[in-house]
């Protein structure tokens, strides 16, 4: 799950972390009144989507005057905004952060990540923050240094210590940088954090350190032990299908191509968008129904599948463990049914009562194609939709 950068920073507050004052609206009316109880010549607006880059897009804007933020405030809200990580669709920005501008001497690159290789929680950091960290990882991957940390004993004080010689803290700023690392950790593992992300990290010319912007992510297996963070949650930036499947306890995320996918199990639904793609299709979805595919389970599956209007065809893809085949044969039938399916489905089965399964199908009169393998099934699939 993923929050606001207001809602980083005021979790981050929590924990002691030094963040700019700010205030959020949502109305081009508030902007004014906003800029003025936050006492500051310079002020920053910020649009609030979830997505990086938006500096690079234009979403935010420096402003010299109550005026100027009133100016930007009308621009920014309403528009979509564009960035590298939003798609070509972009974002249409509902929210503006109205922050304190910062006198910066130095901007540094700090965040915390689970390193799945070293399968450790890994402390990151470069002296080269800000907006173009992603070229100084590939350009100049030299300048990035990590410190991989012991579960058991968290992030020592000698790791901070180190990254803060290695990214050039000044001596002076060490200890408060030390505590703001550690701070972060604690933020990190307390909240089920996915990524704890600052950057920049700012050193003032007042000799502070502040963390100018905030991301954090969230696991979303941990939420039901989080419900402070589950509050966090924006309905608004996310997709209408995910949040809609959600609902039904369907792992479901949207992707860009024509062949909706339902398979139980996440991995055999990799596999299975592997293998369209491998045969020249391209898959609209993932989507897992996990072990208990029952009838009411499958027919939400396949309406959320068809409310893209992209799907041209459903591959169905199912391993029946504890779940049977028939159960799940006699389950595709009957939504089939209820939904009116007028796009090509094939269905392939494997594991207990497949037989049984695929003769259900077979006989049900209802344009359903089966196919025994899942190489098979992909190829009929694409085939069907050309």
């Amino acid at each position: 799950m993923n929050i606001h950068e207001y809602q980083a920073k005021e979790l981050l507050s929590k924990y002691n972390i030094v963040v700019p004052k700010g205030k959020v609206i949502n109305q081009v009316e508030e902007a004014k009144n906003a800029a003025g109880s936050i006492k500051t010549d310079i002020a920053v607006v910020k649009a609030q989507i979830h997505a990086g880059g938006r500096g690079k897009a234009g979403g935010v804007k420096i402003a010299k005057s109550i005026n100027e933020v009133n100016k930007y405030a009308k621009e920014l809200l309403g528009k979509t905004l564009v960035t590298h990580q939003t798609g070509p669709e972009g974002k249409v920005v509902k929210t503006l952060l109205i922050e304190e501008g910062c006198n910066i001497h130095k901007e540094y690159y700090l965040a915390l990540t689970l390193d799945r290789e070293k399968s450790r929680i890994t402390l990151v950091a470069s002296e080269e923050g800000g907006m173009d960290i992603e070229e100084v990882a590939d350009k100049n991957p030299h300048k990035i240094y990590k410190e991989v940390i012991d579960p058991l004993t968290g992030l020592s004080e000698f790791q901070a210590r180190r990254i803060c010689f290695n990214i050039k803290i000044p001596d002076s700023l060490v200890n408060d940088t030390v505590k703001l690392m550690k701070n972060l950790y604690r933020c990190f593992i307390d909240n089920d954090c996915s990524l704890a992300e600052i950057n920049p990290l700012v050193v003032t010319e007042d000799k502070q350190v502040i963390a100018l912007d905030a991301k954090l992510n969230f696991d979303d297996n941990s939420l039901f032990r989080n419900e402070e963070i589950l509050k966090y949650r924006d309905l608004n930036e996310e997709d209408e299908k995910e949040i809609e499947a959600s609902k039904y306890g369907l792992s479901y995320i949207s992707l860009d191509g024509n062949i909706g996918c339902m398979v139980n199990g996440a991995g055999l639904a990799m596999a299975t968008m592997d293998i369209i793609k491998l045969y020249g299709g391209e898959p609209a979805n993932f989507l897992d129904v996990g072990g208990g595919a029952s009838e009411d389970k499958v027919t939400n599956a396949f309406n959320i599948i068809l409310s893209d209007n992209r799907v041209k065809g459903i591959f169905v893809n199912i391993f029946g463990g504890i779940m049977k085949c028939d159960i799940i044969a006699k389950g595709i039938a009957e939504a089939a049914k209820k939904i009116s399916l007028n796009v090509p489905l094939v269905v392939r089965f494997e594991g207990t009562n497949v037989d049984l399964g695929r003769e259900i199908l077979d006989n049900s009169n209802l344009n359903i194609v089966t196919a025994e393998t899942m190489g098979e099934g992909a190829k009929k699939i694409v085939e069907l939709i050309k």
